[in-house]
C-alpha cells in the first residue's frame, strides 16, 4: 500500500536529488533536501484538506490529481509562477523574466520579494474563507465545541464569511499594507496592491468553490434518483445524466484543489528564498515536496484516516486560518518559515491526539455496555 501510494514520491526524490548534485554538487543536493522537507512540513495539513474533498472523488479523478495535478502544481507553482511573478511585476516579458532568473539570482530574489505584499493578500484572502466557511458550518461532529457551537449558529447570517474577509482585508490595506515590506529591508505603501490582489482572492474563491459545490450538490441529487434515471436511460437508449454530471462536479472539484494548492504554495515558495534563490534548486526541492504532498492525500483517503481520526480535518482548518492570518500579518513583517510550519504541524498533532482520545472513550463505553449486557443475560434478567 505504501509503495503503491508513494512509489512515485520515492522516484521523483531520487531523480531529483541526482539532478541536484550534478546542476549544484553536493551543495546543490543538502539545498533540495532542505527544500523537500521545508515543503512537506508547510504544506501537510494541505494534504489533510485535500484528503477531505479528494475522498469525494472516483478513483479517476484521484489518478488525475496525483499526474496532471502533480504537473500543475510543480512546474506550474513551483517553476512558472515565480517568473510570472516577476514578468508581471517588472514589466517584462516571459524570456527576459526567465533569464533574469537564471543568470541574475540577487535581481530575480528582489523582485520577488516586492511583489509579496499582493501574492500574500491573494493567497491570504482565499484560505481565509476556506477557513470561515468551515467553522460557521454546523457540524454534527466539533472538535472544539465551547468555539464551533456560537460559531455554527452565527454562520446562519448570509454572507457572513464574506463580510468578515473584506473587514479583514480593509484593515490589512489600512494597517500592514501602508508600510509593505520590501527587498533589503525597506518599506513601500502597498494599500492598493493589497486591495486589489485581496479582492482577486476572493472573487477566485467565490468562483471555484462555488461552481464545485453547485456541481457537488446537483450531484447528490441525482444520486438519489439514479435507480429511475437508470432504467430510463436503459429504455431510451442514452447514457445517464448523471455521469455526465458527476464529470462536470469532479472537474470543478479538482480546479478547486488546484486553486486550493497554489495558495497553500505560496508560503513555500516564498519561503524558499531564504535559503536559495537558485530558480532550478527551489523547483527541485519544491517539487520533491509537492509530490509527497500529493502522495500523503491519496494515501490519507485509502486508509480512510479521516474517517477514523474525525478531528483531523478541523484542526487542519484551523491550521489554514492561522496560516491566512501569517500571510497577511508578512505583508509587513518577516515570519520564520520555522514558525509558519510549526503552527500548523501542532494543530493537526492536537486534532490527532484528541481524536485519539475519543476513540478510546467510545471504545471503552462501548466495552462497559458490552459488559453491561453480558451480565444482564447471565444473570438471567
Amino acid at each position: 500500500m505504501v509503495l503503491k501510494t508513494f512509489g512515485w514520491s520515492f522516484a521523483v526524490t531520487a531523480l531529483g536529488l541526482v539532478a541536484a548534485v550534478f546542476y549544484g554538487g553536493w551543495t546543490g543536493f543538502g539545498i533540495v533536501a532542505i527544500l523537500s522537507v521545508l515543503e512537506i512540513s508547510l504544506s501537510f495539513d494541505n494534504a489533510v484538506v485535500n484528503a477531505g474533498i479528494l475522498k469525494k472523488m472516483s478513483a479517476f479523478w484521484q489518478k488525475i490529481f496525483l499526474t496532471v495535478g502533480v504537473l500543475i502544481a510543480v512546474f506550474g507553482m513551483r517553476l512558472v509562477f515565480p517568473v510570472v511573478i516577476v514578468a508581471v511585476s517588472a514589466s517584462m516579458g516571459p524570456i527576459e523574466a526567465v533569464d533574469l532568473a537564471l543568470n541574475d539570482k540577487d535581481r530575480y530574489q528582489q523582485l520577488v520579494t516586492d511583489a509579496h505584499p499582493s501574492i500574500a493578500a491573494f493567497g491570504g484572502m482565499f484560505l481565509l474563507m476556506i477557513f470561515l466557511d468551515f467553522i460557521f458550518e454546523d457540524r454534527d461532529i466539533k472538535w472544539l465545541s465551547w468555539l464551533e457551537r456560537p460559531l455554527a449558529k452565527l454562520g446562519k447570517v448570509d454572507m457572513l464569511s464574506v463580510c468578515i474577509s473584506l473587514i479583514v482585508l480593509l484593515i490589512s490595506a489600512m494597517t500592514f499594507a501602508t508600510h509593505a515590506h520590501q527587498h533589503g529591508g525597506a518599506h513601500a505603501d502597498k494599500a492598493e496592491t493589497v486591495l486589489l490582489s485581496g479582492i482577486a482572492g476572493l472573487i477566485t474563491y467565490m468562483i471555484v468553490g462555488g461552481l464545485s459545490g453547485y456541481f457537488e450538490d446537483r450531484l447528490e441529487e441525482e444520486e438519489e434518483r439514479e435507480h429511475e434515471q437508470e432504467e430510463a436511460a436503459e429504455r431510451q437508449g442514452k447514457p445517464r445524466s448523471a455521469v455526465v454530471l458527476a464529470g462536470k462536479a469532479a472537474f470543478f472539484m479538482f480546479l478547486y484543489l488546484e486553486v486550493l494548492d497554489a495558495s497553500f504554495s505560496f508560503d513555500g515558495v516564498i519561503g524558499a528564498f531564504a535559503i536559495t534563490n537558485d530558480i532550478v534548486l527551489m523547483a527541485l526541492g519544491l517539487g520533491i515536496g509537492a509530490m509527497y504532498v500529493r502522495s500523503l492525500t491519496v494515501y490519507l483517503v485509502r486508509q480512510g484516516t479521516l474517517d477514523e481520526y474525525v478531528y483531523l480535518e478541523h484542526g487542519a482548518h484551523y491550521a489554514i486560518g492561522a496560516l491566512a492570518a501569517i500571510l497577511l500579518v508578512t505583508i509587513q513583517y518577516q515570519i520564520h518559515e520555522l514558525i509558519t510550519g510549526s503552527i500548523g504541524v501542532i494543530l493537526i498533532g492536537w486534532s490527532f491526539w484528541s481524536s485519539v482520545r475519543r476513540n478510546k472513550a467510545l471504545a471503552a463505553a462501548e466495552g462497559k455496555a458490552g459488559s453491561d449486557e453480558k451480565t444482564e443475560v447471565s444473570s438471567g434478567v
